[in-house]
């Protein structure tokens, strides 16, 4: 789905600004994106449906604060490791500051792009992102970076927002809107398409709630072929 008003660098730079901007001014939490939610940069929980277990490694596509990485990394324990990826310093520094805090050691945060994860081939074997995919200017990247990192089986669970195939042009345009995890959102169809595409199978989106007019947050799941 194309977006032609805004570049991917203006998109990029409107999110970064907005992202930086809420690490710094609520370092404690709160809902820098689609309102309250377990996780408090987010629209979701994708940790709770990203089945971990003991001894594996999680990468969470624009982690933000940290809450979901530090979460996984105390489920996959201390032979699995969790990685985050986030492409604002504000919220890279708040980040290694939750996990001092926390004190995990099996945790690594990463400065880059979804659109280009700084990670080796199959090196994951699961992949989760709260409510940040609908940010991106080029999702058909972001798809095919994550089955590239994960390992053949690899699991790929995130909540996103799903945007009403009726979505109007004005709302897609309004950049605030963007920022604000709506306009960029994909339909459903959309999701199912893009990840085939990337070379997903078993894929899944269902819709939890809605969190606009013309959207709604959900769980997206599928799977890297073995």
């Amino acid at each position: 789905m194309s977006h032609p008003t805004q570049s991917a660098d203006e998109v990029r730079e409107a999110v970064r600004e907005r992202y930086a901007e809420a690490a710094t001014s609520a370092s404690a939490g709160g809902a820098a994106c689609c309102g309250p939610s377990d996780s408090a940069w987010g629209c979701g929980n994708p940790t709770a449906v990203a089945e971990l277990h003991e001894g594996e490694t999680v990468l969470d596509l624009g982690s933000g604060g940290g809450t979901d990485v530090l979460l996984s990394a105390r489920r996959v324990g201390p032979t699995g490791k969790a990685y985050g990826l986030d492409m604002t310093d504000e919220m890279l520094e708040l980040a290694r500051r939750n996990q001092s805090e926390a004190d995990l050691e099996n945790v690594e945060f990463l400065k880059g792009t979804i659109e280009e994860i700084p990670l080796p081939d199959g090196s994951v074997d699961v992949i989760i992102s709260n409510c940040v995919i609908n940010l991106s200017r080029d999702k058909g990247a972001v798809f095919r970076e994550a089955a590239r990192v994960l390992r053949p089986g690899g699991l790929f669970a995130v909540s996103d927002i799903v945007a009403d195939p009726e979505m109007d042009e004005a709302t897609r345009r309004d950049m605030r809107q963007w920022t604000g995890c709506i306009a960029g959102a994909l339909t459903r169809d959309d999701f199912v398409r893009e990840l085939d595409a990337a070379g997903f199978e078993e894929i899944e989106v269902r819709e939890t709630h809605r969190v606009h007019e013309q959207a709604g947050s959900a769980i997206v799941r599928a799977r890297v072929p073995l």
